[in-house]
């Protein structure tokens, strides 16, 4: 094993590496002016943002949806957002009695209504139980965002969401860190826009 200091240097290199191929990327910075502009519409309207995801990205949704309903710097009014992975009950009757693939679409088929939008978080592309959201969501008159990276998955190839944003990363860890740069501007963008809007205020 390398010292642990180049070790280090090594992931950081690799990391800022990713950083400078996300600036290249003008897909990527056109899915987040479309990302935006979907969310800010639907929050406008009194819609709500429903977000899901696994592991490491189940910890993403809960960051994101925190950021939107506390503040992300200036207080401000709370924003409509729910993370589909806190409720312990929910999420374990729904894989008892159903399938682990179910947690999140029963969800979002019971909360979701049209008009509003669910953000699902998957690296691979590939995670069922947020495909069979992006269903759901279609069913309902919801609109959908799957937030992914290496090459989309089923979720890009089916094109299974409204919107599908492919995020830069040689592995999993580059990816989740570029999400998480993703959906920090996302909340930052989504407060200046509902503020300039009229929407929501400082306080």
């Amino acid at each position: 094993m390398m010292p642990l200091k180049d070790l280090l240097k090594k992931e950081a290199t690799e990391s800022l590496q990713n950083i400078q191929a996300i600036l290249d990327n003008q897909k990527l910075m056109q899915g987040f002016e479309d990302t935006a502009n979907m969310i800010a519409h639907s929050l406008k309207a009194g819609g709500t943002l429903f977000v899901a995801g696994n592991g490491g990205s189940a910890a993403d949704a809960q960051h994101m949806v925190a950021e939107l309903v506390v503040k992300l710097n200036k207080n401000r009014d709370p924003l409509r957002a729910v993370a589909l992975t806190v409720d312990t009950s929910i999420i374990t009757a729904a894989g008892n009695d159903f399938s682990y693939d179910d947690i999140f679409s029963r969800q979002v088929e019971a909360l979701a209504r049209p008009g509003d939008v669910f953000l699902g978080i998957t690296t691979s592309g590939n995670s069922k139980n947020i495909l069979n959201c992006f269903a759901i969501a279609k069913k309902i008159g919801a609109k959908s965002i799957c937030l992914t990276g290496k090459d989309g998955g089923r979720a890009v190839k089916e094109n299974l969401a409204d919107l599908n944003v492919i995020m830069n990363g040689p592995n999993t860890a580059r990816i989740q860190e570029g999400h998480a740069i993703w959906y920090h501007t996302m909340c930052y963008a989504l407060e200046v826009m509902l503020v300039e809007s009229g929407t929501i205020n400082y306080r």
